[in-house]
């Protein structure tokens, strides 16, 4: 009876030990492993705005609409910039003739005996032929310029991607810069994961990742790089550019959160990506896939 009760107190502190020892290890891998819940899904978004003023005659896109590369997004009323370029296509012909004149007076003269033409009249009859050269020059380039504004009434998208925040309709006065619709390039996603710097000693570029949306999905990708600079709030530069030192200290310091870039792996057509969704980011050792137990997989995914 005596033995029994030793094995049984035995069994119940070695069953004791033992969970105590998963559970400080699970908790230590908790806190040191390199994984975040604070993940970014981002892409590259341009700023669609014309390159010239001008009312919009025309929109061909809708809000939240794809696009190819070179696809016409909407058209700025050319009738200003066709009144362009035909006034300057009037001043080439009208420097072109000066030319052909200057050149012909200055062709003449050079076949003058110095008897019937001074020389310094010869010189200036060539210097005239090379200033109407240049005024023609310079005609030119201006039908250069109106013809590339005209070309430029009609945006088109830069890159294949879906139109966002459309803020601007048939009828609207476009300023020259003056942004008037976001395009979401659909083959720049990537993740962004804000790491506490404890952690970044445990990520290498290179890494693999795993990545867990909200909606559940996992995607796979790699450390792309680690950002090597944030934004300093207890300590800016102040307008003298020297060190706003804050005079007061709080000892409890939390750890600083660092991005790390994520190269997305292939993405499934199905899953639908937007710049902004949050989602979970794992790291493992480079050439091997992150590995999670089943109680820290739900502790790390837990939504």
């Amino acid at each position: 009876m005596f033995l029994k009760r030793i094995i049984s107190v035995g069994a119940t502190l070695l069953i004791l030990a033992l969970a105590a020892l998963l559970v400080r290890t699970l908790w230590q891998h908790y806190m040191n492993s390199p994984w975040t819940r604070d993940g970014r899904v981002r892409a590259d978004v341009i700023n669609i705005a014309p390159d010239v003023a001008g009312l919009v005659a025309e929109v061909m896109v809708r809000d939240n609409q794809e696009v190819a590369a070179g696809d016409l997004l909407l058209r700025i009323d050319p009738s200003h910039y066709e009144v362009a370029v035909k006034q300057a296509e009037a001043l080439v012909a009208a420097r072109k003739a000066a030319l052909d004149m200057r050149r012909v007076n200055a062709d003449r003269r050079a076949d003058m005996d110095d008897l019937v033409v001074s020389r310094e009249s010869r010189e200036d009859a060539g210097h005239l032929a090379a200033g109407a050269q240049a005024d023609y020059q310079q005609a030119l380039a201006a039908l250069d310029a109106a013809r590339l504004n005209l070309a430029r009434t009609e945006v088109r998208a830069p890159v294949a991607g879906h139109i966002t925040n459309l803020n601007v309709y048939k009828g609207d006065y476009a300023e020259r810069g003056e942004a008037s619709m976001a395009l979401v390039d659909d083959r720049s996603f990537y993740v962004n994961g804000y790491f506490e710097e404890t952690r970044l000693p445990h990520i290498r570029v290179g890494d693999r990742a795993e990545l867990r949306l909200m909606s559940g999905v996992r995607l796979r990708g790699q450390v792309d790089s680690i950002a090597r600079g944030i934004y300093d709030r207890d300590n800016p530069e102040s307008r003298e550019l020297t060190a706003d030192v804050n005079p007061t200290f709080n000892w409890v310091r939390l750890a600083q959160r660092v991005p790390v870039r994520i190269h997305l792996d292939e993405v499934p057509e199905e899953v639908l990506l937007a710049a902004g969704m949050t989602c979970t980011v794992v790291i493992g050792e480079a050439g091997a896939e992150p590995e999670t137990s089943g109680v820290l997989n739900g502790l790390l995914f837990a939504q």
